[in-house]
């Protein structure tokens, strides 16, 4: 690594203890402008999912009679939805966080993946609150004498490594996305035609089981596929994560904050001629 890339990431550590408290004040403003004359607030956070988890799990579960055979449907689907919803929101965020900023930008000098990072940070809170409802389902539903019923081991005391595989490449393709935006506008509207597709592409509301075997590879591509097997072989199996499992995740996670990181750092110096 060159030596520049070496005193950019000591400078994101010491710039990140200095504008600490900057941070925490844009993902509380972030958090006041979402739930701003809302009357439930933040109870919203554990209600959209429960509520979109029971749209999907009758359109699916009844309507196109979707299972996966020995699990709890309603898990399955919650905990890929649970992943892919962060993702989402997240990376939508942080795409418009530095043009949505150009009069901060243009007045005083803020290192810049501050905004980014706080549009992950501040959906990452949101993605710890649905983790409440998730575990409700896990603890209310399934057949014990079907085998369908989860229980809660030691192992999901591992969870936190794929919630911190999912935040860093998520924030890393965030840094992409929101410097692409900069200079490419049109991007919004391509990403969110891609986000469309990459939901379908992801084993969400169905099994890799209904999918030809010869196309798994390409669907294992994706890197969103081994943070949610990595947590549903925990909380649906009770079984350790396999060691693919653990190395795509890891893998995944690096390389993309590393590229989002270095991208970013290239191209910052020129925002303030294009924002």
């Amino acid at each position: 690594m060159e030596r520049s890339e070496k005193m950019f990431f000591k400078n994101i550590i010491a710039n990140f203890k200095k504008y600490k408290f900057l941070l925490k004040q844009l993902v509380s403003r972030d958090f006041k402008v979402k739930y701003k004359r809302s009357v439930l607030g933040v109870a919203w956070s554990l209600l959209n999912p429960l509520l979109t988890m029971a749209v999907l799990a009758i359109v699916f579960s009844q309507m196109f009679k979707f299972s996966v055979p020995g699990v709890n449907y309603l898990v399955y689907l919650l905990t890929g939805l649970v992943f892919f919803n962060y993702f989402s929101e997240a990376t939508n965020l942080a795409m418009g966080s530095v043009t949505s900023n150009a009069t901060l930008i243009s007045k005083v000098y803020i290192p810049k993946y501050i905004f980014p990072l706080s549009k992950t940070l501040f959906v990452g809170i949101n993605f710890l609150l649905t983790l409440i409802p998730l575990y409700i389902i896990i603890l209310v539903t399934g057949d014990p004498a079907e085998g369908t019923r989860c229980t809660i081991t030691w192992l999901h005391l591992l969870l936190p490594f794929a919630f911190l595989c999912l935040f860093l490449f998520t924030t890393g393709l965030g840094m992409l996305l929101s410097t692409i935006a900069v200079f490419f506008r049109d991007i919004f509207y391509i990403f969110g035609i891609l986000i469309s597709l990459w939901m379908y592409l992801t084993p969400i509301m169905y099994d890799l089981s209904i999918i030809p075997e010869s196309l798994h590879v390409i669907f294992k591509l994706n890197p969103l596929y081994w943070f949610i097997d990595f947590a549903r072989q925990i909380i649906l199996y009770n079984q350790f994560p396999t060691g693919n499992c653990w190395l795509w995740c890891a893998l995944s996670a690096v390389v993309v904050f590393i590229i989002g990181l270095v991208v970013f750092k290239k191209k910052q110096d020129k925002f303030i001629y294009y924002v």
